[in-house]
């Protein structure tokens, strides 16, 4: 998104800008020079501009992830991270619980839908970031990796649960272990992206996404993603958990609404109440 696309609301914070507008909070990387390399500034700004999002409550009916430049992001900045080795060993690694876990915590607690949009490379951390996305449009010629192996390491994020689900515990083993590049293509077929659009176009396109979304039933998909996170319970567990959520979306307007559309032959209008 160029800067003279942006709407007057909009705010940068520790390089991470924040748009509100239609019902869309535009959530964006803004360290293009370094490949959006999650150094300790874009990760306070990430954390900030989500819950931001929280607070702009009932104003904020959908969310896209995206990232200024070519690339969406490169992971963890490894040269703040080869001075953090260098300078205090011991506690290189407390970003993790400190930063990593709350960013990736709120993000998936977020009850609008929350698209991605990627260009270029999303790789270690920045996949673990794309990941937490509900949907994801992606650039034809972006290229994702895990990444962690290649610098001895494990995975933080949330990716290994993150992958594990999306494609499969032997799948995850593969991409986690071997951290061998995969294209936009491969991740379309093993069902990590929702959509592949041509290159320079994938935020437009996450846009449009996540503006349609806004003018939906967002009390239900809530409920759908708090139906999803229930991955993996017992079948009875599930259908119990389905049973409430259409109790409480059954009380909503937006669900009599929409049966009188229905009925009328119409297209129903969603308030999110």
């Amino acid at each position: 998104m160029s800067a003279t696309s942006r709407p007057p609301a909009d705010e940068t914070r520790h390089g991470v800008g924040y748009t509100l507008d239609g019902g869309v909070a535009v959530i964006e990387l803004r360290r293009p020079s370094a490949g959006n390399a999650l150094d300790v500034s874009l990760r306070a700004g990430l954390i900030a501009a989500v819950r931001r999002v929280r607070g702009d409550g009932d104003l904020v009916r959908a969310v896209l992830l995206t990232a200024e430049g070519r690339h969406f992001c490169v992971g963890q900045d490894l040269k703040e991270h080869a001075r953090a080795l260098e300078s205090a060993p011991a506690s290189a690694f407390a970003i993790v619980r400190d930063e990593y876990n709350p960013l990736v915590e709120e993000l998936h607690a977020l009850p609008q839908p929350v698209v991605a949009a990627v260009e270029g490379a999303c790789v270690g951390a920045g996949l673990g970031l794309a990941l937490c996305a509900d949907l994801r449009v992606v650039g034809a010629g972006a290229r994702f990796s895990t990444a962690f192996t290649g610098i001895g390491l494990a995975a933080d994020s949330g990716l290994s649960g993150a992958l594990a689900q999306a494609v499969g515990p032997s799948w995850a083993a593969a991409l986690m272990l071997l951290g061998d590049r995969f294209d936009a293509e491969a991740a379309c077929q093993w069902g990590l992206v929702h959509s592949v659009v041509p290159d320079g176009v994938a935020a437009a396109e996450g846009l449009a996404l996540a503006q349609r979304l806004a003018t939906g039933p967002t009390a239900a998909y809530a409920e759908v993603k708090a139906l999803l996170r229930a991955h993996g319970a017992p079948l009875p567990v599930v259908l119990e958990r389905e049973a409430a959520a259409q109790e409480r979306l059954g009380t909503t307007e937006d669900h009599r609404a929409a049966v009188r559309a229905f009925l009328e032959g119409r297209q129903p209008s969603f308030t999110g109440h």
